[in-house]
């Protein structure tokens, strides 16, 4: 059999997974593959790498695919993906003191992410009082879940993300150590940080990312659009390898072995992969663990076929923080980027799986959203820009 080799850039995320154990477990083999991983710190070098043709594939948030084949922040490159890495994933820690400041103000259980986003506001209000610096909290990238669920959170309990408090961009390995020093008060990235952080005991899990969004594409295997019309046959085994790899990922029975295989990548214990596999937290230094498999979700129909719906979602939320504007071609060359044809070609077209919400977003806020009708969806919302601000791209 021929080989054929794939360069692949990854961050050191338990996301990316999939790729990791195709690439160490014979699955990428067995399709004439051998994947090189090319491990990288942002998501900026990720997209350049892949969009200059240094990676062949590469590990990426989902809403960056649609961003660089709509052009936003960067040349425009048609970039699409034939397979979801990862459902979920991703969780907002904040800093004890900042979680001291909320529990003082909170009205409620300050679990309910209303009752939290609430208190957020009333701790930045007394901030702006007495000439306090703004929080800062940090996220990986502009064009991520992390940025917009940040966002979605604080906005709905009245904080304006833009103007009330401070977003900064850091890669996900540096998250704890910014917690830790000082420099940010919280931050929104995915697993395993959110875990370190408390088990570092520098960091409070405030919300698991499927309390705020409890459906949401969270990484993906991304392709310049040109190469997968050049190699639909390379492709096509590339997308088996990973639907290999993913539903071991998927199947408690390997646990031990996939996390062994994932720790050594992002250079973490495989104690550590196991829980954030199992969906097993400990959300505050001594204090409450969560168990809940729907925390990051690999290796089932539903978390590996590209959904339109969260491509929709990711345009949607584009438009509403003024990284691009509202138009029917823009709508549909989003959506156009997640390729659920090229997964089916692969794959044959199998049964959908597990619980969905009603508009397969499931947001704890807003509205039932609908992807034909986003002017309506985003009519909802008064805290958004009303314009585009492709400044705040960077």
């Amino acid at each position: 059999m021929t080989v054929t080799r794939l360069r692949i850039g990854y961050i050191p995320l338990v996301d990316a997974a999939a790729l990791l154990v195709a690439a160490d477990c014979g699955f990428a083999e067995a399709q004439g593959l051998e994947i090189e991983l090319m491990k990288e710190v942002s998501w900026s070098n990720v997209r350049d790498k892949l969009n200059l043709g240094l990676f062949d594939a590469a590990h990426m948030l989902s809403p960056l695919v649609i961003a660089s084949s709509l052009g936003l922040g960067h040349v425009r490159v048609p970039i699409i993906t034939p397979f979801n890495l990862a459902l979920n994933g991703n969780a907002i820690t904040i800093s004890p003191q900042l979680h001291a400041a909320l529990s003082d103000h909170a009205t409620g259980d300050l679990t309910d992410p209303h009752i939290s986003a609430r208190a957020l506001a009333q701790v930045v209000a007394q901030r702006k009082a007495r000439g306090a610096e703004p929080l800062t909290f940090g996220m990986t990238f502009p064009f991520s879940n992390h940025n917009y669920q940040l966002r979605f959170w604080m906005a709905a309990g009245g904080v304006d993300p833009d103007e009330d408090v401070r977003l900064v961009v850091l890669p996900p390995p540096y998250m704890v150590e910014s917690l830790a020093s000082g420099h940010v008060d919280g931050f929104c990235v995915g697993a395993p940080w959110n875990l370190v952080a408390v088990e570092a005991g520098v960091g409070h899990i405030l919300h698991l990312g499927y309390e705020v969004m409890a459906r949401a594409s969270e990484k993906v295997l991304a392709v310049r659009e040109r190469w997968a019309n050049d190699n639909p046959a390379l492709c096509a085994a590339l997308i088996r390898a990973l639907a290999g790899a993913a539903d071991m990922i998927g199947d408690p029975m390997h646990r031990a072995s996939v996390s062994e295989v994932i720790a050594r990548h992002i250079d973490v214990t495989p104690d550590l992969v196991a829980r954030v596999l199992a969906g097993s937290l400990l959300l505050s230094p001594n204090g409450p663990t969560c168990n809940n498999p729907r925390h990051i979700i690999i290796g089932s129909q539903t978390a590996t076929r590209p959904d339109p719906v969260q491509a929709a979602w990711f345009y949607a939320q584009l438009v509403r923080w003024g990284q691009a504007p509202l138009s029917e071609e823009m709508r549909a060359k989003a959506i156009a980027a997640f390729r659920a044809d090229l997964f089916d070609a692969a794959l044959g077209t199998l049964p959908s799986t597990g619980h969905m919400p009603t508009d397969q977003i499931g947001a704890f806020a807003g509205p039932e959203f609908k992807p034909a009708d986003i002017q309506n969806y985003l009519n909802f919302w008064t805290n958004k820009r009303s314009g585009p601000r492709l400044s705040l791209v960077r």
